[in-house]
């Protein structure tokens, strides 16, 4: 069965039309999901619509409203929704291009693919499609989705083009409630130098067949148990390695630095001293600075 197309219209720049079908480029019809049934009974629970004064309603006598004022309501019938006609509605107009890193992945909506509409659109999509690719460029373009304009990228991907709806900016919040009170003061060099070295010796290529949703596996699995008439089955989460406490370094670390200053020595103090080393290890390194003691640990074991 063919795939069914969530918009069709034309792709449009400057002179230029091309007629085009868009499809989602995602389904969540894999994912495991539960119904609500009655405990006894088994059967499944209906949601019905419910109106404080008349109790349960049919589906039919239902409106669509827009809350202006707090529990005041003014109602919109699908004769106006119709008479709200902008271009975006059956047209997907290029409005400008953008390089490809300049679009902030926190805008980044939902992922659709976009095919041409027959094969009289095949050249012109395909001369499209191709300009964007040398280019390195996304395209900017507005489309109506589910009553509503969105504003999308639109780049080559493989045979096809890749559309993404973006979020309106009035939707992603500010982070300065977030990150404005965390500190600007840069870290210890040693220590960014060993996490430097951790990254390094994690750095792959990313496969997302790697990184299988573990939950959603050992959930199927408790099911075929319990269709079995078996007990579910326990699984026991991964053993981890020593985690450090973040709080109790940078506790150790204060208690360290509150101690008071060691007495000068004179010069021929210094001179009969024994020689000794200048960077500390093992104990000594973790009573002087417990997360750059974890640090160099983390490091050594991944060596290992």
């Amino acid at each position: 069965m063919a795939p069914r197309a969530s918009w069709k219209g034309y792709l449009k720049l400057s002179l230029v039309s091309c007629p085009v079908r868009l499809y989602p480029a995602t389904s969540t019809a894999e994912r495991i999901s539960f119904n609500q049934l009655h405990k006894d009974t088994h059967n499944r629970i209906n949601m019905k619509p419910v109106d404080p004064e008349l109790g349960l309603v049919e589906r039919a006598d239902l409106v669509k409203g827009y809350e202006y004022e707090d529990k005041q309501y003014i109602i919109i019938d699908d004769a106006d929704l119709e008479a709200v006609k902008i271009e975006s509605n059956h047209t997907m107009n290029i409005e400008a291009f953008v390089d490809e890193r300049s679009v902030d992945v926190i805008y980044q909506d939902a992922p659709y693919y976009l095919a041409p509409d027959g094969a009289m659109a095949e050249e012109t999509f395909a001369v499209l499609r191709e300009a964007m690719r040398k280019s390195g460029k996304l395209a900017i373009a507005r489309l109506v989705l589910s009553s509503r304009e969105r504003v999308v990228t639109i780049g080559a991907r493989e045979n096809g083009m890749f559309v993404c709806t973006l979020r309106n900016p009035n939707e992603v919040r500010g982070t300065a409630e977030y990150f404005g009170n965390i500190p600007a003061g840069k870290p210890d060099p040693e220590m960014l130098q060993l996490a430097e070295a951790l990254i390094k010796q994690k750095e792959t290529s990313f496969d997302p067949k790697n990184y299988e949703d573990r939950y959603e596996i050992a959930l199927m699995a408790m099911i075929r148990e319990k269709l079995k008439g078996h007990k579910p089955i326990i699984a026991a989460a991964p053993e981890r390695g020593n985690v450090i406490n973040l709080m109790d370094a940078l506790k150790a670390s204060l208690s360290q630095s509150a101690k008071p200053p060691a007495k000068s020595k004179s010069k021929a103090d210094e001179a009969a001293k024994p020689a000794t080393k200048s960077t500390k290890s093992g104990a000594g390194a973790a009573k002087e600075n417990p997360l750059k003691a974890n640090l160099l640990k983390a490091v050594g074991k991944s060596k290992g």
